[in-house]
């Protein structure tokens, strides 16, 4: 498994409750960027529109040795690949009050780019300082344990 990007500011933002693997239908000069490693997920979401899943505002940089014609518009709506079964009860969810679809990583399984979704809450801004406190309280304890001994 390559990881190509990772959204490490969804985790700050949002309370991660599940996370979800799903294909990402891409074009020719898409996979090319991808591969070169040049796609950001920091603004993008994911939302369901006639029972499928589509990823939006993830931007993907357009493939420099390709010409404008054949290549790709960078923020273009992608369609995710997931069985029904597994649509169906994310939906249900998604519908839930404050509950919200974002891309955590993309990565390579072999051949295929896939995306990792993230089923958050958003958070309050105490709960944010709240996690921050808690990781400074963490780091120190470790930067103590190691110069103990």
């Amino acid at each position: 498994m390559k990881t190509i990007s990772e959204n490490r500011e969804a985790r700050h933002l949002y309370e991660i409750l599940e996370t979800y693997e799903c294909g990402i239908e891409l074009k020719g000069t898409e996979v090319k960027s991808v591969r070169a490693g040049k796609v950001n997920l920091r603004d993008g979401f994911a939302r369901f529109k006639d029972g499928e899943l589509y990823l939006l505002n993830v931007h993907i940089s357009p493939h420099e040795t390709a010409s404008a014609y054949f290549n790709h518009d960078p923020r273009r709506t992608r369609k995710l690949l997931m069985h029904r079964a597994e649509l169906r009860k994310l939906l249900g969810k998604v519908e839930q009050k404050g509950l919200t679809l974002v891309p955590l990583k993309m990565y390579f399984k072999g051949d295929w780019a896939k995306v990792l979704l993230g089923l958050g809450r958003g958070k309050k801004l105490h709960d944010k300082r709240q996690t921050l406190k808690e990781r400074q309280e963490k780091r120190e304890m470790e930067r103590a344990l190691k110069y103990r001994g």
